[in-house]
């Protein structure tokens, strides 16, 4: 094999490598929507109020705040997994609380309804309100996505 060969398969499978964590990366998922009566037939009002109307829990209610065991957080509407049990971190601001989420599994907005602009997570398929991200976390991520724990279940592995 000649120079000029070996280069061109060397890029060549780079660009397979780079086009393939592409399509990994680009995970699809599927939107799902319910009428609001729908919703109010499946959630509890606690989780409609946060859910559907972008309401928030009262802090240090949440019994997921002491959930320590191995296993993943979903979004108490949907099922769609958004947390792993590793990006949990204890952050004493009363939300459960995490540096990461499942890549596309969150979509974000501006949300200036407190007379301040922060950035508001809702789940990507059902569009459920979740919280909201700040830039005051824990490596590697610098981020922490404050959580309502009444919009999440844990489902231990």
């Amino acid at each position: 094999m000649d120079r000029r060969n070996f280069l061109q398969v060397i890029i060549g499978g780079a660009g397979m490598l780079v086009f393939g964590k592409l399509l990994h990366a680009a995970e699809v998922i599927e939107k799902m929507t319910k009428s609001n009566s729908e919703w109010k037939k499946t959630l509890t009002p606690e989780q409609y109020d946060v859910l559907r109307e972008e309401g928030t829990e009262r802090p240090f209610t949440s019994p997921l705040l002491s959930e320590h065991r191995e296993g993943t957080f979903v979004c108490a509407g949907c099922d769609l997994p958004l947390f792993p049990i590793k990006y949990k971190f204890e952050s004493g601001t009363g939300w459960p609380s995490f540096f990461d989420v499942l890549p596309g599994h969150v979509e974000t907005k501006t949300d200036g309804s407190l007379l301040m602009k922060r950035v508001e997570y809702h789940c990507a398929r059902c569009g459920g309100h979740h919280g909201h991200v700040f830039e005051d976390g824990p490596k590697p991520t610098g981020l922490r996505y404050c959580n309502n724990g009444v919009a999440l279940k844990f489902i231990p592995s």
